[in-house]
């Protein structure tokens, strides 16, 4: 049983760090999301449900909301890095929303749970 975790841990770390990787570079590349979205979406996902943990949770969820508030702050307007950082960022929240969601329907439950 313990290497079933321990791959399943594994699973969840480098989707983790392929999804970072993928936005960051397409997002200096300037790809359009839609060209990515999908899959940063599906590792959005394995990463909320592999790897945040009960108590996790709260710095994740104001990690992300960092994220969110960074890729809205008109970056765009910067000179030269200014484009680059506001398609990362963007790549990032698709990237890291699918698991905001999962992680705060998880931890409304387990609050609903134990009410």
């Amino acid at each position: 049983m313990a290497k079933k975790v321990d791959m399943m841990t594994r699973v969840g770390s480098w989707s983790f760090i392929i999804g970072l990787l993928i936005a960051v570079v397409f997002g200096v590349l300037g790809a359009n999301v839609y060209d990515v979205g999908r899959i940063l979406v599906l590792l959005g996902l394995i990463v909320g449900i592999l790897n945040i943990k009960s108590k996790e949770v709260l710095p994740f969820l104001v990690a992300v909301i960092a994220l969110i508030a960074a890729g809205n702050a008109g970056l765009e307007n910067l000179p030269v890095v200014g484009e680059w950082l506001k398609n990362i960022l963007g790549n990032i929240n698709i990237f890291v929303a699918p698991a905001a969601v999962f992680v705060s329907v998880k931890a409304v439950y387990d609050l609903a749970k134990s009410a």
